[in-house]
């Protein structure tokens, strides 16, 4: 099956599997592949060690991280001709801010990535993996950042409530939230295959439910 779509996002929460599948849609439609600089951070490690001292320092270096690659990805190709697959949506910083900033700070940011978001492009479909929540800290474990591995549970639960929260209603595009807790698309080319078939399926912009 041929993308109908030009640019589409692969989200979710920590640990869901988003660049994994990103790079598997991404070479079975031979499209470009944007994966998002998270080792770049210098503020990601200290954050997960002291959050409070880091939150904002640590959404800031990433706003601007992703501002700038979404510029350059998006403004130097055609999207009708040349497709992309990314591993990010830049509404992800806003998911991530909301979350660990206090209210004074995360207005300050509102109100800066409002003036970012106004100049990049969103995904016509943005595919959010949602599996269960013992299977996200299995993969975030068989990962192995060391950074990654004293994550709480409840730290996990509010970032996903805060993608229920934003991914509510469709903003235009189409929003696939699927349930990826029995895939296995690493090593089961089916289940990846079933994965693909779903994201690719044209759709009228909407917020989906999806099990595959």
């Amino acid at each position: 099956m041929k993308s109908p779509y030009a640019y589409i996002a692969i989200e979710g929460n920590i640990g869901a599997g988003k660049s994994t599948f990103a790079k598997i849609l991404a070479d079975h439609l031979g499209s470009d592949l944007m994966l998002e600089q998270f080792e770049e951070n210098p503020f990601l490690k200290p954050f997960y060690e002291d959050p409070e001292r880091y939150a904002l320092s640590v959404e800031l270096a990433f706003v601007s991280d992703r501002y700038r690659q979404l510029k350059k990805r998006l403004g130097a190709r055609n999207l009708f001709r040349q497709k992309l697959i990314a591993d990010y949506s830049f509404v992800k910083s806003m998911i991530f801010a909301k979350a660990n900033l206090p209210a004074a700070e995360f207005k300050l940011f509102q109100t800066m990535f409002k003036l970012m978001e106004a100049d990049v492009a969103t995904p016509e479909v943005t595919a959010i993996l949602h599996p269960s929540p013992e299977k996200i800290r299995a993969q975030i474990k068989a990962r192995g950042r060391s950074y990654e591995q004293d994550i709480t549970q409840e730290y996990l639960d509010k970032i996903a409530s805060h993608y229920q929260q934003h991914y509510r209603y469709a903003r235009g595009s189409r929003i696939l939230w699927i349930d990826t807790t029995d895939l296995d698309f690493v090593s089961n080319p089916k289940d990846a295959q079933r994965l693909i078939d779903l994201i690719l399926t044209p759709r009228k912009p909407g917020v989906y439910e999806l099990t595959p």
